[in-house]
């Protein structure tokens, strides 16, 4: 291969922790290059910052303003950035990618995985159906297009559903109705974090403010909210619940689910490294050290995608695993590199501090997490549902990976990023083991859809370049 398709350190995703780490490798004269899905630098969490408007701006929020100046410091950095790219295969040789003006492949020393984080599922009965959406898909249409849904009824827990929220507050968009799902004996479990999280005074301030911001509203709100039912012959027409006072319907062609975000796992999955349960996020995650490091030497993974923590925790991280690739490589010595990391790991740990009080106070109740109805689909991409798991677990089903046999549940194009985390914990329900005991899907390459014909193009082309550079 050409030392045009060489590279020091390749980066899977342009969100927070990707374009830190981008800038930090560059600083030490790494060759960097940058792969995306998105059209422009930002992830999720910043999409569409550079080009958002004053007026979408201010209902967006400060916090979102602020990744346009990390956005133009890795627009300067001089790492080559590929948006629009899905890369589909990684290994310890480089990694492949799609992209609409043709692919290609690319030899790395070292690859950083910074694909953040998806929402976690919501398998009520009905959540297939159309007008139903996640907050964070609602989000993202504000984000980049400045679309917005009128009149939705806003279900779950979580920071986000609540930053959404009032978003659409700011905006002057009406909300039907807010269904809190947190359980009551959350709170409890979350005063006893309250003294580390009193380390973060900024973050829970802002926290307060939404849920005052949401009060002060016309909205109305419900809480303790169990037993969620989205109705309708062919989409939305109603949502139904149960709470404390009874049991209600509202009519709504509109509704957003969420309950917290996990790890995007399926790239690291795919890539063979060590991955454990974390019982606090309910989640799996990779196993990293707190540079970035997992138990792959040519593998490394930074920012939610390695245990949610949030837009300024993952930008560290990042920044932390850039300056980790340059010592690996000798490209810092030992004493820079400690000079650089220390005050950074610090900062981290304090952004950190407020992550045992949210995950205590928004962890989502088990039968929103793990469906008991029969017929709730499970598995989106198959149509796999509640009542065909269960009969497999019955007939001695032991794990995800098996389960592909009895129901193909997981053998979908989203190769079971959607269904994971909830198989993985309805099996555990069901089976009564523990849900590392259960497992995660066994992810293979590629990782996204792609031709047989651009596979074979990639092996010809390469093959033609080797021979005019031999």
């Amino acid at each position: 291969m050409s030392d045009a398709n060489r590279v020091d350190l390749a980066i899977v995703g342009a969100g927070p922790a990707g374009m830190a780490a981008a800038i930090a490798a560059r600083r030490h004269g790494l060759k960097v290059a940058v792969f995306d899905e998105q059209p422009a630098p930002g992830g999720q969490i910043y999409r569409d910052v550079e080009t958002a408007e004053a007026g979408r701006s201010a209902i967006l929020g400060a916090d979102y303003v602020a990744g346009r100046t990390l956005a133009e410091a890795f627009r300067e950095s001089g790492a080559s950035y590929y948006p629009r790219a899905t890369v589909w295969r990684l290994a310890s040789d480089g990694l492949s990618w799609s992209a609409p003006a043709g692919g290609d492949e690319i030899a790395a020393e070292r690859i950083l995985v910074a694909g953040g984080a998806m929402e976690r599922p919501f398998p009520a009965k009905g959540w297939t159906l159309p007008g139903v959406m996640t907050a964070g898909a609602a989000q993202i249409l504000l984000k980049s297009e400045g679309v917005v849904a009128d009149d939705a009824v806003f279900i779950g827990c979580g920071p986000l559903l609540a930053l959404v929220a009032c978003q659409y507050l700011k905006a002057g968009v009406r909300i039907r109705a807010i269904l809190d799902t947190t359980p009551p004996q959350n709170r409890m479990a979350a005063l006893r974090h309250l003294p580390k999280a009193l380390a973060a005074p900024g973050m829970l301030s802002k926290g307060i403010g939404m849920l005052a911001r949401i009060a002060a509203s016309p909205v109305a709100v419900y809480r303790r909210v169990e037993s969620v039912e989205l109705v309708g012959d062919g989409r939305l027409a109603a949502v139904r619940w149960r709470d404390p006072q009874g049991f209600h319907e509202i009519e709504a062609e509109r509704a957003f689910l969420h309950q917290g975000i996990i790890p995007n796992l399926n790239m690291t999955m795919a890539a063979g490294c060590r991955h454990v349960w974390d019982e606090r996020q309910l989640a799996f995650r990779p196993e990293t050290d707190e540079f970035g490091h997992t138990n792959l030497a040519w593998l490394m993974s930074a920012g939610d995608g390695a245990g949610i923590a949030g837009a300024k925790a993952a930008a560290l991280s990042g920044e932390i695993a850039g300056h980790t690739v340059a010592h690996d490589l000798e490209r810092l010595d030992g004493a820079s590199f400690e000079a650089a990391t220390v005050p950074l790991l610090k900062a981290r740990r304090r952004e950190l501090a407020l992550r045992p009080f949210l995950d205590a106070l928004y962890r989502p109740a088990q039968s929103m997490r793990v469906p008991e109805d029969d017929d709730v689909v499970v598995c989106r991409c198959e149509e796999v549902r509640r009542g065909e798991i269960a009969r497999a677990v019955a007939e001695g089903c032991p794990g995800p990976n098996q389960l592909k046999s009895f129901t193909r549940a997981g053998m979908g194009p989203c190769q079971g990023r959607l269904c994971g985390h909830t198989v993985v914990e309805t099996i555990a329900a069901l089976s009564g083991a523990a849900p590392e005991a259960v497992g995660y899907y066994r992810s293979r390459m590629p990782l996204k859809p792609v031709t047989v014909g651009e596979i074979a193009g990639l092996s010809f082309e390469n093959n033609l370049r080797e021979k005019s550079h031999g």
